[in-house]
């Protein structure tokens, strides 16, 4: 599967953003989706992940209450809606596809080319 994130940008902390990833095949609601992101100079750390119906989801302790993962199967696209941004959200945010639902990127064998978040204070 491939995937195109999109979204990302420049924000004031406290503010919003949604973050879309837009997968191609046939087969998208077969996919575990999830969020993951790397901010500067620091290793690559799992945000968010979904189950293929959308019926499961989990987050990183840093952003739940703030962050929300969903996804439209007809649509093939998974959504990230962060609210209350905070400067240490500032990261590039990658989608990815797997099989099972996991907080380890090695689990996920499909990757978008990420979107930067900039928040400011």
């Amino acid at each position: 599967v491939q995937l195109q994130a999109s979204g990302g940008g420049l924000v004031q902390a406290g503010g919003s953003l949604r973050l879309s990833c837009a997968a191609s095949g046939r087969t998208f609601s077969s996919y575990v989706m999830a969020w993951f992101r790397q901010a500067p100079g620091k290793e690559r750390e799992f945000v968010a992940t979904i189950s293929g119906s959308g019926s499961g989801t989990y987050y990183a302790d840093s952003v739940k209450g703030r962050f929300t993962i969903s996804r439209d199967n007809a649509k093939n696209t998974v959504y990230l809606q962060m609210n209350s941004l905070k400067p240490e959200d500032t990261a590039v945010y990658y989608c990815a596809a797997g099989r099972m639902v996991q907080r380890s990127q090695d689990s996920y064998a499909s990757w978008g080319q990420g979107t930067l978040v900039t928040v400011s204070s």
